[in-house]
């Protein structure tokens, strides 16, 4: 489907950040995936990671149908129809069957969020832990991938210039520090596990209980 939205970004790191959850989650489950924008990385670990069900998500409505017909392009049984979740609401998912059997609401062994908490407002951060928390089986882990600030480290001069070029475009936005990203999770009962440096100055940081 050549009229799909693609991301080149998208299409650069979904790679090295499947090599990463090869190596972290286990060899089945089921997994949310927070804004999952194009859908290019749904259907790359969706095909990559057969005995994993992926279900996309995206806040904005309008994403929506790019992300459906990227769903039927794939044309995996494991990859789910995209429903339309915003972090911020107080309820994640529609009533309905539980994605695993034996749970009364929808729980997963992993969510999976990239590129969202630098174009969203701040208070997005503490509804995705929190949300994060209510929806992870026993052992499940939140997985984040994106540009941080660190206080041991000197950041990137290409990170300082994009976290420059984002609160430009909108004060709320901007790349946030490790460190208060870790508070909010511990606030809502998780703890960051490990920290994976990533191509183009990124890191995917896993969270658990």
């Amino acid at each position: 489907m050549p009229d799909l939205p693609h991301s080149p970004a998208a299409d650069r790191n979904k790679q090295p950040i499947l090599d990463a959850l090869i190596r972290i989650l286990g060899e089945r489950g089921a997994a949310l995936e927070i804004a999952s924008g194009t859908g290019q990385h749904a259907a790359w670990f969706a095909a990559a990671m057969p005995r994993w069900t992926w279900q996309p998500t995206d806040a904005d409505a309008r994403m929506l149908p790019a992300l459906e017909g990227r769903v039927e392009e794939a044309a995996l049984p494991n990859l789910r129809p995209p429903l339309l979740l915003d972090v911020m609401t107080p309820q994640w998912l529609p009533q309905g069957p539980a994605f695993v059997q034996g749970e009364e609401e929808a729980k997963f062994d992993a969510i999976y969020c990239a590129n969202m908490l630098h174009i969203a407002p701040w208070a997005a951060c503490a509804a995705l832990m929190q949300g994060a928390a209510r929806h992870l089986l026993p052992g499940g882990l939140l997985i984040t991938y994106g540009p941080y600030f660190e206080e041991d480290a000197a950041p990137a001069p290409s990170n300082l210039a994009f976290d420059e070029d984002l609160r430009s475009r909108n004060s709320a936005w901007g790349i946030r520090r490790l460190k208060d990203v870790a508070a909010e999770a511990g606030a809502a009962g998780l703890s960051l596990r490990d920290r994976h440096p990533m191509p183009a100055n990124n890191l995917l940081l896993v969270f658990g209980r």
